[in-house]
């Protein structure tokens, strides 16, 4: 995405790119950014713009604790902003996407310092801010010290202390029972009820 005279403007790469792995056409692309930068005329978006966005968009689920953790999913180049494009990626990734592509995306609500791996600290930091997103389905459910701790085991098959994206995505892909439930509560903020 580029800019000219300080307006955000579609560079032709960026709607040939979004076409291609979008399945929108041309027009539709450029629909879509026009309608972006209608609602955030700088182009990007922060995290408190962000976060009124996805509550506004998921009133009945309990994410307001995600926000800045889904935000880091959108926040490719790790600017403090989300522009058009990486907006269009993740959206279309985390609705058409293979599950290792969505996978690969939810990582990145765990890995909070982005650096690659998931330790135990920053498990246990999201379970803590998605606990009442897995309480309200399930209210018989362990503590969050529980969860964090036998999530961590699950995943981390070497157990070096770390989570790679490999081993998070074949613990959650093998059907590993907490790593499965906290993967779906992720993947669940960006679907929206019927």
């Amino acid at each position: 995405m580029g800019s000219k005279n300080g307006k955000p403007m579609l560079r032709e790469e960026d709607i040939t790119q979004l076409a291609q792995t979008s399945g929108l056409d041309r027009k539709q692309v450029e629909d879509h950014f026009n309608g972006f930068t209608a609602e955030h005329p700088y182009g990007k978006m922060n995290k408190k713009e962000f976060g009124s966005m996805l509550a506004k968009a998921l009133p009945k689920k309990d994410a307001s604790k995600m926000d800045k953790h889904v935000f880091r999913v959108y926040d490719t180049n790790l600017d403090g902003f989300i522009d058009f494009v990486e907006f269009m990626v993740v959206y279309y990734v985390m609705t058409d996407g293979s599950p290792e592509e969505v996978l690969l995306k939810i990582f990145r609500i765990f890995d909070m310092n982005s650096d690659g791996v998931i330790s135990k600290k920053e498990l246990s930091r999201l379970v803590k801010d998605m606990y009442g997103l897995i309480k309200s389905e399930s209210p018989n459910t362990e503590s969050k010290e529980m969860i964090s701790k036998s999530a961590f085991a699950e995943m981390d098959k070497d157990t070096d202390g770390k989570i790679t994206t490999e081993e998070f995505i074949s613990a959650c892909l093998g059907q590993k029972e907490l790593s499965r439930i906290l993967a779906l509560k992720c993947v669940d903020i960006f679907v929206l009820d019927d």
